[in-house]
């Protein structure tokens, strides 16, 4: 099991960024693929970004590409996501969370092992 802290979420406007950190406890928190989700008010929890154990690979949903960057340092335990270029449809709260494989269904939110708290990131128009 691992266990996870999300932190850097806050508010901002239209075109700024943000940098959220997920620390992970637990000696096998490198073996594990991470992975960003987000939840709006009155919706489903979607899919952000995954990285592998390795950060060798990443994917990202069409929402974000080209505007957040997923990236881990295994040596502190922690995975970050870069925020740029935010946008009010980016409301929302976001959650980091533990799969032992990218695999094919890294979408599927009910595929991961562990999940953090989550944190609030709210852009301003």
């Amino acid at each position: 099991q691992v266990q996870l802290v999300e932190s850097g979420g806050g508010l901002v406007q239209a075109g700024g960024s943000l940098r959220l950190s997920c620390a992970g406890s637990g000696r096998t928190f490198s073996s594990y693929a991470m992975g960003w989700f987000r939840q709006a008010p009155g919706k489903e929890r979607e899919f952000v970004a995954i990285i592998r154990w390795t950060g060798t690979a990443t994917i990202y949903a069409d929402s974000v590409k080209g505007r957040f960057t997923i990236s881990r340092d295994n040596a502190k335990n922690t995975v970050y996501l870069q925020m740029n270029t935010l946008k009010p449809e980016d409301t929302a709260v976001y959650y980091c969370a533990a799969k032992r494989l990218i695999g094919t269904d890294y979408k599927d939110s009910q595929k991961y092992d562990d999940w953090g708290q989550g944190t609030q990131v709210t852009v301003s128009s």
